[in-house]
């Protein structure tokens, strides 16, 4: 068994595995009193008056307590960071990191515009931590991507992963969890997919064109893709099959 999560763990791409190694060590030692939230917590005050620039960047690592919501977003993080990495982003790291800068900029910019304004700054200003955003971003992305194959919840009914967002927000709502780290999540990841692959067709242009620094730092290797089992794909639409 344990050789097993080590060659799972292993097989892991770089960026997901680093992602999901960082945010388990800093959950787990949140949990263990060995690191304080209130030093990892998304304060504007504490960054600009203080320079604890961390900040900036460890609220997207906590998820709070580890009971089932924090296993739930784990295998979110574990799976759709990961699908995204092998198979829309498979030999382009640089891409796949740029698209989490990306996504964490825009989220903490939401963050801090929506606390200045008067009737949404009470809700914003409870938004102390952005990790279960940075995570459904992620999933929105790659639903995105694959908006065709089925899937179930739960057992209990089948969709498209196109409505995939949609159901997760509607069972956190079920479960009375708030829905506005879903929200922005999937704000994020509706903002990087129309820059990064629905602007570009219709101008020609790329506004999100990856720093060469990014690219610089990893070797363009080949990954290799194992297709999971047990997969469907629903069909096109007609006139999208006979667009040309």
């Amino acid at each position: 068994m344990a050789q097993a999560v080590e060659e799972w763990y292993k097989q892991m791409p770089i960026i997901t595995r680093s992602y999901l190694t960082a945010a388990v060590v800093t959950t787990v030692g949140c949990s263990l009193e060995i690191i304080s939230p209130y030093n990892l917590y998304l304060n504007p005050t504490l960054v600009v008056k203080q320079y604890q620039f961390w900040r900036l960047v460890t609220n997207f690592l906590y998820f709070r307590n580890m009971d089932l919501d924090f296993l739930f977003h784990m295998f979110f993080l574990a799976r759709y960071c990961k699908l995204l990495e092998e198979n829309s982003f498979r030999g382009k790291t640089a891409d796949f990191l740029y698209m989490l800068l990306f996504g964490a900029t825009v989220l903490t910019g939401i963050v801090l515009v929506g606390g200045m304004i008067p009737y949404l700054s009470v809700s914003f200003s409870k938004i102390i931590f952005l990790s279960n955003s940075l995570t459904f971003m992620m999933v929105y992305v790659w639903s995105k991507q694959n908006p065709y194959i089925h899937m179930s919840f739960l057992g209990l009914f089948t969709f498209t992963a196109a409505y995939l967002p949609w159901v997760l927000l509607g069972f956190s709502v079920l479960v009375g969890a708030s829905p506005w780290g879903d929200l922005l999540g999937m704000i994020a990841g509706h903002a990087y997919y129309f820059l990064a692959f629905v602007y570009p067709r219709m101008t020609d242009r790329r506004p999100l064109k990856t720093p060469s620094f990014l690219k610089a730092l990893f070797a363009d290797e080949p990954v290799v893709v194992a297709r999971p089992e047990d997969v469907r794909f629903a069909h096109a639409p007609f006139d999208e099959i006979h667009q040309d």
